[in-house]
């Protein structure tokens, strides 16, 4: 298998379990994704759409269905009175916890056939190819999580 076929059907895979681990908690694949990138910190609605890749009007849907769901909010922007940041409710927070170490542990167990230094050399390719192509923070280590709050 080419590493063309083995990127874009690693990403298939990899988003299945997303959308798997998000209708077991109610949540689209979208809503598990804004979760986890609010774990970190607020946000402001143009960058929340940079980092999820969302056009303005897609990611003022997504903001609004995920806050009629009472786990995500807008708040006024402390540095810029006209704009809003948008950040997780506590029951937001309490279900990204959750939901994030589940996706977090099915995404890794799809490496369960990988020994020790197989999957080194595995994180340090997919690495290179991340930091290369500078993709957005959308799903954090669980370190810097914690190093964030």
């Amino acid at each position: 298998m080419g590493v063309v076929v083995a990127l874009v059907r690693s990403s298939f895979l990899v988003n299945a379990v997303y959308a798997e681990a998000g209708r077991e908690y109610g949540l689209t694949p979208q809503q598990g994704q804004l979760l986890c990138v609010l774990m970190a910190r607020p946000y402001g609605m143009r960058e929340l759409g940079g980092v999820l890749g969302l056009a303005k009007s897609s990611l003022t849907g997504l903001v609004d269905r995920t806050a009629k769901l009472d786990l995500v909010r807008r708040e006024p922007d402390p540095e810029d009175g006209r704009a809003v940041r948008v950040e997780l409710t506590a029951k937001g927070a309490e279900l990204a916890d959750v939901f994030y170490a589940e996706t977090c542990r099915r995404i890794g167990a799809l490496s369960d056939g990988l020994d020790g230094a197989e999957r080194s050399v595995l994180a340090e390719l997919l690495g290179r190819v991340v930091r290369d192509n500078k993709v957005p923070a959308v799903f954090t280590e669980p370190s810097e999580l914690t190093e964030s709050r």
